[in-house]
């Protein structure tokens, strides 16, 4: 799924009061931590994730992987903050055309 600017724009600000639903430790990325996030995004659609990485390509590395592993739309990543974003069935979030 692809989000245009406006909808990207909207999600961010929708996003913006949100605290990190899922805390990415010293572990790394393991499957019951993507099971955690697939079960956030079901239930909130739009989530923060924060991990702890001092490195930068690790970070990206991280946040690619979240994005493929859950099938949701990466909406921002802010420090080691990221936003992502997927649609459930109940479609709570209306993004705008």
């Amino acid at each position: 799924m692809n989000l245009t600017n406006k909808q990207k724009q909207h999600l961010k600000s929708l996003a913006h009061s949100l605290k990190p639903v899922v805390m990415l430790g010293n572990n790394g990325l393991t499957e019951a931590i993507i099971a955690e996030i697939d079960q956030a995004l079901t239930y909130h659609e739009l989530i923060k994730v924060k991990i702890i990485s001092e490195d930068r390509q690790m970070l990206k590395l991280i946040t690619d992987a979240i994005t493929r592993e859950t099938q949701a739309c990466n909406v921002q990543v802010i420090g080691k903050i990221l936003t992502i974003y997927r649609p459930s069935e109940a479609h709570k979030i209306k993004l705008p055309r």
